[in-house]
């Protein structure tokens, strides 16, 4: 078995695709496909389930994934260790993050990262399904860390310390029954339609656990992914939304209401798989974005590295 055989077989179980996984690695399809039948040759099983029309992994592929990804993440672990030593950081990161990272300017950062590291390739990925994607990236071995958003202490296998938190705010229509005020409670609201994000973004589990707390339930009409259509739409009247407090700033003609007595909260986090042993320059990215964040940060993060 061959370093480039399990890089070949993890790019095809990614993508679901040998065509996809070929270029992905940039070799040409037979060779993909050449590498994986002699894994499969030397496991005794298949791999791949293959049709004209779809491609699965088969439960040793399965099984397969999870350790060729810590062999590829070690293998790499062992050359950016070397890296090191010559000077300079090099590899790839990969890196999950939210489509808001609330006060933390990431853009700011990764511009930062490459200018003093211009060896390393982050490859930053947002993910639809928001934080709940990305907790399953880092036990998977697809990121090497994340920005996310948690209302509670890291799930298992995960390692996580808070950077950022915000309050959520409530965004109206203009000339709505709430515009003119400051405040309002949860109660009142509970019987608006709401705008608001798909199941597993942070803020939308923040906003859940509210309205669970006091008994309550409400009407979510609409799910979006960006905080600029949900604006339009709230602007449209067809409901309100709960965004972090800079998100929300980013649209002044919307009233914005606070929900004082409600536990509103948003939190990010930044997070890592247990146990996973992170590239040098991993580590100088997260070294970067807890920086970025304060000392408050800094400490959490020394809490649960030390």
């Amino acid at each position: 078995m061959e370093l480039h055989q399990l890089e070949y077989f993890v790019a095809v179980a990614e993508e679901l695709s040998f065509t996809r996984g070929a270029q992905r690695v940039h070799v040409v399809q037979s060779a993909v496909s050449a590498a994986i039948t002699k894994l499969e040759r030397e496991f005794g099983v298949p791999l791949f389930e293959r049709s004209r029309r779809r491609v699965t992994l088969t439960d040793g592929g399965v099984a397969l994934l999870r350790e060729a990804r810590a062999t590829l993440a070690a293998a790499q672990g062992a050359r950016d260790a070397v890296a090191e030593v010559r000077g300079g950081l090099r590899g790839t990161v990969s890196m999950g993050t939210m489509f808001s990272t609330g006060p933390i300017d990431l853009a700011q950062v990764l511009g930062r990262f490459h200018a003093a590291h211009p060896d390393v390739v982050v490859q930053a990925r947002q993910a639809a399904e928001g934080t709940a994607a990305h907790l399953a990236g880092l036990r998977d071995g697809v990121l090497d860390l994340a920005v996310i958003s948690l209302t509670g202490p890291p799930p298992a296998g995960i390692v996580g310390w808070p950077v950022a938190s915000e309050r959520l705010l409530l965004v109206c229509p203009p000339g709505g029954r709430f515009a003119g005020r400051d405040g309002v409670a949860l109660e009142e609201v509970a019987d608006e339609p709401f705008i608001d994000f798909p199941a597993g973004w942070g803020t939308r589990a923040v906003a859940d656990r509210a309205f669970a707390a006091v008994g309550l339930q409400r009407t979510v009409r609409f799910e979006m992914t960006l905080f600029k259509t949900a604006a339009d739409m709230v602007r449209n009247g067809l409901g309100v939304v709960f965004m972090p407090e800079s998100s929300a700033a980013d649209f002044p003609d919307l009233p914005r209401l606070a929900v004082p007595a409600a536990p509103l909260t948003w939190t990010i986090y930044l997070a890592v798989a247990d146990g996973r042993r992170l590239s040098a320059a991993a580590r100088a990215l997260l070294a970067d974005l807890t920086d970025a964040a304060g000392p408050a940060a800094a400490r959490a993060y020394l809490e649960v590295t030390s």
